[in-house]
């Protein structure tokens, strides 16, 4: 955040100004007062549990020297009082973005799709920190708190601002995309996340290409080319396009993916067909497709090959509960990829798995609810336990009522008898993995948020006693 007056802040918010004194904004903006520091403008932000009104007190206490609120408070400290602090959040990160970029410094990446999404940011956040002062947001800030809340950590000496923009129905990432105003779009792909929630995949789809709309001619936008749905979005934009894929029809693109106990390797194919070998800490050959993302983004803004393969090999982990994988000092390996899950992702590290499984290993789904998925998720998740049992997945473990159709679908493919095991509850399924696991298993955990099953993935690299 640039520093900024009181009173120049109720002009930008067209706030009624409350207490006014002559003090300035130095710090950062913040909706959780726990997060104040020195200088912070605080937003209290009414939510469905907690009313950040009744936390200005302590954010004062912390360092803050103004609070943007929806009706005055008993506090003495300056106030902006607005109809809407979540809006007036946005309009602060836009009023900021415009202000950096016409210092002529700072490029604006916006990046969208319904996965990867945050492994790409880390990619790119990694490659443009050697290049530039590089700011990005931390775990998954993207919908319309959290993505204003990373801009403004912004200020004069940023060059490259990363946003990540999730999509919260129609509309949602054209507000994301008016507020970031990005330089470089990214489309990752369009799939099942979501869908319950927004009626279907042709709406995911609009809703993902409203970034590519947002975009001017003076703009790039670069597009996975192996997902037709993002690839349609070329007649949506009027930025110049470039694209990453798996075919040498695109312009960044690999070959060679291969999938071994210590990661993915693969050939990185650049536009003028020089070559580089790609040795990615990471599992998975899902995300070869998010590294070529960052390298398309981060080559156009100026990073070096060798910055750039350097920096992607150099990342031990895309983030912590994804495709996090862990040796216990019993020989178990445990791949927690268990912040997010929706069947494209459930899909694909299903699919790692079952590799790792051809390399001699026993191989373990633990499996919890897929979210969001509406009128889907019937069908969604009894297609999943199908196809654990088609990958030839050794052993099947199913947790929580909401995933109880994925032991189902196992169960009732025919050539499964008895691998697939219900437990409700994490409780149950952590006493019964503790029994069964031995030296060379491989146990992926994999459940949307909401399913808690990460802290059993936690809870799996303590070796029984």
């Amino acid at each position: 955040m640039i520093s900024v007056t009181a009173k120049k802040l109720a002009g930008i918010l067209e706030a009624e100004l409350v207490n006014e004194q002559e003090v300035t904004v130095t710090g950062s903006a913040e909706t959780d007062s726990r997060l104040v520091s020195e200088g912070s403008i605080f937003f209290a932000k009414p939510g469905e549990h907690a009313d950040g009104h009744d936390f200005v007190a302590d954010a004062k206490a912390r360092g803050a020297v103004v609070a943007v609120v929806e009706h005055r408070v008993d506090v003495d400290i300056v106030q902006l009082v607005v109809a809407n602090t979540v809006d007036a959040l946005g309009v602060l990160a836009s009023w900021l973005t415009g202000e950096l970029k016409a210092s002529g410094k700072l490029k604006v990446v916006g990046i969208t799709g319904s996965n990867g999404k945050t492994t790409t940011k880390n990619m790119l956040s990694s490659i443009l920190s050697q290049v530039g002062n590089t700011i990005a947001p931390i775990e998954s800030f993207n919908n319309r708190v959290g993505a204003p809340i990373s801009i403004l950590r912004a200020d004069l000496s940023t060059e490259f601002l990363i946003v990540e923009m999730g999509a919260e129905g129609l509309g949602s990432i054209a507000y994301l995309a008016k507020m970031a105003q990005p330089d470089i779009g990214v489309i990752l792909k369009v799939g099942m996340a979501h869908a319950g929630e927004f009626g279907g995949i042709d709406v995911t789809a609009r809703i993902k290409g409203e970034l590519a709309e947002a975009l001017g001619s003076e703009a790039r936008l670069v597009l996975n080319a192996d997902d037709s749905m993002v690839a349609a979005m070329t007649d949506r934009t009027k930025a110049s396009v470039k694209w990453f894929g798996t075919s040498s029809e695109s312009d960044y693109w690999a070959s060679g993916i291969s999938l071994s106990t210590i990661g993915t390797s693969f050939v990185l194919q650049w536009p003028d067909g020089e070559q580089s070998n790609v040795q990615l800490a990471i599992l998975g050959e899902h995300h070869v497709m998010n590294a070529l993302a960052a390298a398309a983004v981060s080559h156009g803004l100026g990073a070096s090959k060798q910055q750039i393969v350097g920096a992607l090999e150099a990342m031990e982990l895309a983030e912590r509960w994804r495709m996090q994988r862990q040796v216990r000092p019993d020989g178990v390996t445990i791949i927690n990829d268990s912040y997010n899950a929706s069947p494209d992702s459930m899909k694909a590290a299903l699919q790692t798995l079952a590799q790792l499984g051809r390399m001699g290993s026993r191989t373990v789904a633990v499996l919890g609810e897929m979210a969001e998925l509406g009128e889907y998720s019937r069908h969604e998740h009894d297609s999943i336990g199908r196809l654990v049992v088609r990958l030839n997945i050794d052993q099947l473990v199913v947790v929580g009522d909401g995933a109880k159709l994925i032991h189902m679908g196992a169960s009732q493919e025919g050539s499964w008898d008895g691998e697939s095991q219900f437990f409700p509850s994490i409780a149950e399924a952590l006493e019964y993995l503790r029994g069964i696991l031995a030296d060379g298993d491989t146990v992926l955990v994999k459940s949307s948020k909401s399913a808690n099953l990460r802290f059993l993935g936690d809870d799996l690299m303590e070796v029984a006693k």
